[in-house]
């Protein structure tokens, strides 16, 4: 019998190809099956979404080359949520795979062999010759150990290893064997964390409530709106070993990398080896690894950032999402451009598993969504073991700097009396500044010219490492930094604004016996480098833990007992409806990290806003205050939550083009809906971007005229024609962008 198959590559098209199934494959093939199969003039790589016997195209059907997975790789259900990926964020269902299945990856990993020496038991060593000395080197090395070596780790020991020992083989005085190396699965999974927890009423009282629905084995959503310093970790895991005993599997979703060996060290203590990490810092050969291990059911949870939804876990019960709020869940580049929330709570309806969405500051859409009923709610309100809130102090900045008479000071006098304080009593600081690099700003101070990025419009940072000048969009770098002004030739050149090696240099002057550490993207680029930086700071090696937001969330160090925010006005006043919310959320959880043992904690907040309703709740810690003016300044705008927005982006080298193509499709659109407003086109806020200038659409569609949203879908893909314009047009590329997370 003949079978056909469509395939779906990751290209910018709607369309699926069909092919005929060689005779020898059709038992192996099924949807979601990655095969090989001629697209043009190339083999590419795509899935397949359909198979079927019949086929009423009457060309040449040409056979698909071959399988590109030995074993089934996608389940039933995975095969379902991208399925839905593909519909709800308007993108072609190939490249929907691609979240799940990202281009390079494979399945195929063969285990890398290592050689191991080791003394033989038998063997003349007077046949070693004495003008050998090398050879002598390695005998005697060997001999003090009692099994058998990694070769490699003989390097420090001869400039030859491998000749040197193959020389001692022939010999018959050591053994050559090979051993096949698994790759590191756990990525940076460090030693077990335990911690003896006594349960309070409160938190008995949500597990109580989570366990029952877990019982339930229905889609349970949770919003977990805990304090910081709750407890929140806790629920976790005893929701997960609950889930474990049902033989069923969990997911755990955090937003930043930084947080996840504490995190993972809880989890190994409580489920040893079935625990694994998935993140962008994993090789592919581990990814690999991990991938096939889980579909074999060795792994019952994974813990890893966002793409770590799509893992191919079977009968999931429990997906948790640690930190809902944060914006990195949001996939911005390249398609899908999905939301990890989103997914979460849809792979749990498939799945009919429990979904709890966790953090101090939730976003406001879940915070809505729980008021209106749509999540159930569930509330921590206390510090767990009875730590207290912390104190909390705020600074004018314009009145310090009148006191001072230094406009380019970055520590009020209170924040440097603290930290000496906390250094006296060997208690440690951890400092927040949100912009890395030493001064975000060149200028000169004749003309009043900035240096810019060649390839975007935004103003080169200067860093001090290295004596360069970055664009932090496209990684530009320009070193030496130029001595003199472009536009006037004057020498007065100026470095402005904070980043954190500014302040590194700062406080390594005013604290010279103090124990520092920065982690930001420059200086923790790798996961071993996080993981050292975050077990130093544990222990008690560091003093003072400087960073940006990466050191502001989720993090539980018993000995930190102040807080210092150096600028809490960064990001407030950039124009995106969202500003406001990641301001209050970030000084929050920032606020969080102090004192969340017996010793009360300290947080002082450093502003040139003092006034800012932002900057006031979030002083005072009021959440709910604050989101019930966020929420009636939404409501009268018309933003989320209650609207749905999507964002039509138009980016092209000419901005000629990119004006004429945003506008021809903003005219060629059908009259709006009732409860359908469009802004624009208008310039982005960052109007260029790697030499692409960008220009957007956004439309608004009021939840009361759109409950669900489906008008709005359907008014993109019949008004705008997706698949038309997913083809460059005139060199301007245009991407539809469901629910984004910035309008910038």
């Amino acid at each position: 019998m003949i079978m056909f198959v469509d395939v779906a590559f990751p290209i910018s098209s709607f369309k699926v190809f069909s092919y005929s199934v060689p005779p020898a494959l059709t038992k192996s093939i099924a949807i979601g099956s990655r095969v090989n199969a001629p697209l043009g003039k190339r083999s590419a790589k795509g899935i397949v979404v359909r198979v079927r016997r019949r086929i009423n195209f009457k060309g040449q059907i040409k056979d698909i080359s071959g399988l590109v997975d030995d074993t089934p790789i996608l389940n039933e259900a995975l095969w379902e949520l991208i399925s839905w990926v593909s519909d709800y964020y308007l993108v072609p269902i190939g490249k929907a795979a691609t979240a799940v299945l990202p281009s390079r990856f494979s399945t195929g990993y063969s285990p890398r062999k290592v050689k191991l020496v080791s003394l033989s038991d038998s063997g003349d060593m007077s046949a070693v010759d004495k003008r050998a000395p090398a050879q002598l080197k390695v005998l005697e090395f060997l001999s003090e150990r009692n099994s058998p070596i990694l070769l490699s780790r003989l390097n420090g020991i001869v400039s030859n290893p491998h000749q040197v020992c193959q020389k001692l083989s022939d010999l018959g005085l050591v053994h050559i064997s090979k051993m096949k190396t698994l790759p590191v699965a756990t990525g940076f999974l460090d030693e077990p964390i335990h911690k003896e927890i006594s349960f309070n009423k409160e938190q008995s009282k949500v597990i109580t409530e989570i366990s029952s629905s877990i019982d339930s084995n229905k889609f349970s959503p949770f919003l977990l709106h805990g304090v910081t310093g709750s407890g929140k970790t806790e629920i976790y895991i005893e929701a997960a070993r609950r889930v474990i005993a049902k033989g069923k599997s969990v997911i755990i979703l955090l937003p930043e990398i930084a947080l996840t060996p504490q995190i993972a060290g809880r989890f190994k203590s409580a489920f040893g080896s079935s625990v694994t990490l998935w993140h962008s810092k994993l090789g592919i050969s581990e990814r690999a690894w991990i991938w096939k291990k889980i579909c074999g059911g060795r792994f019952k949870v994974v813990i890893g950032a966002r793409s770590a939804v799509f893992m191919p876990l079977k009968n999931i019960g429990l997906i948790v999402m640690d930190e809902e709020q944060e914006s990195s869940f949001k996939q911005e580049s390249p398609d899908p451009r999905y939301h990890a929330r989103e997914v979460a709570l849809m792979r749990g309806k498939i799945d009919k598993s429990v979904v709890l969405l966790s953090s101090a500051t939730p976003s406001i859409d879940s915070y809505f969504n729980q008021v209106k009923g749509k999540l159930n709610k569930l509330q921590l309100s206390k510090r767990f073991g009875g730590a207290k809130y912390p104190l909390v102090h705020v600074v004018d900045m314009n009145e310090e700097l009148e006191e001072a008479g230094n406009p380019r000071f970055i520590f009020s006098s209170l924040l440097q009396e603290k930290i000496q304080d906390r250094l006296q009593k060997n208690e440690q600081v951890i400092l927040l500044q949100n912009r890395r690099g030493h001064s975000p700003v060149v200028r000169c101070l004749d003309c009043g010219s900035m240096e810019m990025c060649p390839h975007c419009e935004v103003t080169l940072t200067y860093h001090k490492k290295g004596n360069s000048i970055q664009c932090h969009l496209c990684g530009f770098c320009k070193s030496p930094p130029p001595s003199q002004c472009k536009n006037c030739a004057s020498d007065l050149m100026q470095l402005s604004g904070i980043g954190t090696q500014r302040v590194e240099d700062l406080v390594k002057h005013t604290f010279p016996d103090a124990l520092i550490q920065r982690m930001d993207i420059d200086s923790a680029k790798s996961a071993k480098t996080i993981s050292s930086t975050l077990a130093k700071f544990g222990n008690g090696e560091i003093d003072i833990l400087l960073g940006t937001q990466m050191i502001a969330k989720g993090l539980d160090f018993e000995n930190a007992t102040l807080v210092g925010i150096i600028n809490a006005d960064t990001g407030l006043y950039l124009p995106d409806f969202r500003a406001g919310e990641r301001v209050f959320q970030l000084i929050y959880q920032a606020s969080g990290r102090a004192g969340r043992r017996e010793k009360q904690g300290e947080v002082v907040i450093q502003t040139y806003s003092k006034d800012n309703p932002v900057i006031q709740s979030a002083s005072k810690l009021d959440l709910k205050k604050y989101y019930n003016v966020l929420l009636n300044e939404r409501k009268s705008l018309n933003y989320p939550p209650f609207s749905w927005i999507a964002k039509v982006e138009f980016s092209g080298k000419q901005k000629q083009n990119v004006e004429s193509v945003s506008l021809a499709v903003l005219t060629s659109l059908p009259k709006p809906y009732s409860g359908l407003d469009i802004l624009g086109p208008a310039y982005c806020y960052r109007e260029r971007i790697r030499d692409n200038w960008r220009m957007q659409l956004v439309f608004k569609s009021n939840k009361e005229k759109d409950l669900s949203g489906e008008k709005l879908h359907a008014f993109i893909k019949n008004g705008l024609k997706t698949d038309k314009l997913r083809k460059t047009q005139k060199g301007v590329r245009i991407t539809v962008d469901i629910n984004p997370v910035s309008l910038l």
